[in-house]
């Protein structure tokens, strides 16, 4: 249904010029914060300019504020173009909450239900509107924009335009074309969490960007704790359930990479007793809009989805993100992950992987369905593309460096973090998708220098697995050189399978008939089967062995091989810790922090009954609870715990609109908490 607030005309700025200064009260004003956010302000100050904008920046560092702070402030309606249909309506009840009018205009909406939005918008009932991208085509709604006066378009997800992204939409290559044919081009902006270089190129020549002010802050979510274990299938549902049981009443995600590991996990996890949702393409659209609510609405608690669910979703809360399988690239892993942790407070994105994880990877490389929409060469550089991208995400769960060191270094982020790990090796960067490029090899030098592994380092971020020493190094150097040296003997033509069989002396009928157990590389290791196979791997992605495209992938010579026979080479390999160590706190002490400063476990009980008061808000209002107000706003009540109007407008997160609404019922529950300890 349609959706709008009402605003007197005082409370926005319509000059034919606004300036940062009403920017500034509209920020004050409609979102509670004194200031802008790394960025948001260059962006902002473009776009009220007249310029284009191109925005790169993580997950929960305040996109969407770039575009809804001028459709504020600029007179006319901003339209945003976004993927995400099921969320328009939470993304226009979150305006509205805020006092700003909004509206969506989808096909969630009856015909009916379009033309009285459209009506109203051409009356200036609304300043900020949503459309999907299939929307522009439409006729009805291009003569529609083409009467209305539109001060700016915001693409939202914009690496959706770019072939070589993880989320290709078509109907976004129809953007441009839209635009350019409005009777005036408005200024032009373009948001997305993760673009590689490729991917900005693509950007800024598909969606036709002049000269576009460009704002890259980095990918660092300093929030975010990354963490890696390798397990089996049934040790990691355990694992799973064992997570969730130590984390009660935190909201979390759990990705899996097919619909069949989705329905089977939900169906465990319920069987546990846990609040359990799940979210995956086959099922109807119904049920999909059911348990994304539910979710949403923190009546389930942990969401089991595919990668269908979650682009831009704007839950504040979910406090963390687990990959059940090994995703298809980092691109892919950190724009899951970064679902966690948006309001800023300490959250954990936990890895669980499996060998076969690698193997369902590839799959679906050669073998899932294509964009119908390319030419077969085309396809063949997307997938080209996309076994590089997966060779980057083997190395992430192998390597013992710093996790979050390898993430920024492969987006070419040269923050802190990387330079003070510089020394320890290097890691793959994305590179330019040349369809020449030696398959197998992910990056311009390899994981690290001379094929050594570092250890923990004491300069690493001290937030991830790696960092804090949650693994054990184990030396398999031998087993590396046998492994080269057999590939080398056998001239790339088996697979892992067969190379791991030759060099533990298996007896196979069919190894002993081709004589390979003649090889001077046979029964030369003492390893597993399953530990061999690792190594392998790992080997390929540091770039000394290399594993070929096709539905059966032989192992092959690396351009780095030499590096195996070099005197002094080492090559080690991770092993967690049977003993899991201590919970230690997440960034911030106590687990608390950003914007919580002085929040203590005094105030533990404190935020839980302030949790159950947005909830009761939420439902009694319709909405989700992140919407009445963030964890990070709940944790700053606790601290400050304000008496007065006053007090409660200096809370981190409250503007004029939600002070009015809210603002006395908190501040009951806070003293009758007060009166009751």
């Amino acid at each position: 249904m349609e959706l709008s607030a009402c605003l007197s005309a005082s409370d926005v700025s319509v000059h034919a010029e606004a300036t940062m200064d009403d920017a500034l009260r509209a920020l004050r004003k409609f979102y509670g914060y004194e200031t802008f956010r790394l960025g948001q302000a260059t962006l902002i100050q473009a776009v009220l300019k007249g310029r284009d904008a191109l925005g790169i920046m993580p997950t929960g560092a305040g996109k969407s504020l770039c575009y809804q702070i001028p459709g504020i402030v600029l007179p006319g309606l901003a339209l945003v173009i976004s993927p995400l249909v099921s969320l328009m309506g939470d993304q226009v009840r979150a305006l509205i909450d805020a006092g700003v009018r909004g509206a969506y205009l989808n096909s969630t909406l009856t015909p009916g239900q379009q033309r009285t939005v459209m009506h109203r918008a051409e009356e200036g009932t609304y300043k900020i509107m949503y459309v999907a991208p299939e929307r522009l085509s439409d006729p009805l709604f291009r003569e529609f924009a083409a009467r209305i006066d539109i001060p700016l378009i915001a693409v939202d997800e914009a690496h959706c335009v770019s072939q070589w992204g993880q989320d290709f939409r078509p109907s976004y290559l129809m953007i441009r074309e839209f635009i350019e044919a409005l009777p005036k081009r408005p200024p032009v902006i373009a948001l997305t969490a993760t673009a590689t270089d490729n991917v900005r190129d693509d950007i800024t020549g598909l969606l036709g960007l002049y000269a576009p002010e460009t704002v890259i802050t980095g990918y660092d979510r300093p929030n975010l704790r990354f963490c890696v274990e390798k397990l089996s299938s049934k040790q990691k549902r355990s694992r799973i359930a064992g997570y969730i049981a130590e984390h009660p009443g935190d909201s979390g995600i759990i990705y899996c990479s097919t619909r069949k590991a989705v329905e089977e996990l939900t169906a465990w996890l319920a069987g546990q007793g846990i609040s359990v949702a799940r979210y995956h393409a086959g099922m109807a659209s119904e049920d999909r809009r059911v348990s994304q609510q539910r979710f949403i609405d923190d009546d389930a608690l942990v969401m089991v989805a595919t990668n269908a669910f979650g682009m831009g979703i704007d839950k504040s809360n979910v406090r963390y993100v687990i990959h059940y399988n090994m995703p298809k690239s980092i691109e892919a892993y950190y724009q899951e992950a970064g679902r966690a942790g948006r309001d800023g407070e300490p959250s954990e994105c936990l890895l669980l992987w499996s060998d076969g994880d690698v193997s369902t990877c590839r799959y679906f490389i050669e073998e899932g369905a294509g964009n119908a929409e390319l030419t077969d060469e085309e396809a063949e550089r997307v997938r080209a593309g996309q076994r590089r991208m997966l060779e980057a995400m083997v190395g992430y769960c192998h390597t013992t460096g710093c996790l979050r060191r390898y993430i920024l270094k492969y987006f070419g982020d040269e923050s802190d973090v990387l330079r003070a790990g510089e020394g320890e090796g290097e890691v793959p960067r994305a590179v330019p998708h040349e369809p020449n490029a030696p398959v197998g090899r992910s990056c311009e030098s390899g994981l690290f220098e001379h094929g050594a592994s570092p250890s923990p380092s004491p300069t690493g971020c001290g937030n991830c697995s790696n960092c804090l020493g949650e693994f054990d190094s184990v030396d398999v150097t031998v087993t590396a050189q046998r492994c080269v040296q057999c590939v080398r003997e056998v001239n790339g033509s088996f697979g892992k399978t067969m190379i791991a069989d030759i060099v533990r002396g298996s007896k196979a009928a069919r190894l002993l008939e081709l004589g390979l157990d003649h090889l001077d590389s046979y029964a030369t290791v003492q390893d597993s089967n399953s530990q061999v196979k690792e190594v392998i791997e790992l080997l390929a992605a540091e770039g000394l062995l290399q594993v070929s495209d096709g539905t059966y992938p032989v192992v092959g010579l690396g351009p780095r091989c030499a590096e195996t026979d070099a005197e002094g080479f080492t090559f080690t390999m991770k092993r967690m810790k049977t003993k899991k160590p201590e919970p230690r706190a997440l960034a911030g002490e106590g687990g608390h922090a950003f914007g919580s400063a002085g929040f203590s476990a005094g105030d533990d009980a404190l935020f839980e009954r302030l949790r159950a008061l947005r909830k009761r808000i939420a439902d009694a209002n319709g909405i989700p609870p992140y919407v009445v107000f963030s964890d990070k706003t709940l944790r700053d009540m606790c601290v400050r715990r304000p008496k007065d109007r006053l007090e409660f407008l200096q809370v981190n997160g409250v503007g004029e609109t939600k002070l009015a609404r809210y603002g006395e019922t908190f501040m009951e529950e806070i003293a009758a908490f007060e009166q009751e300890v």
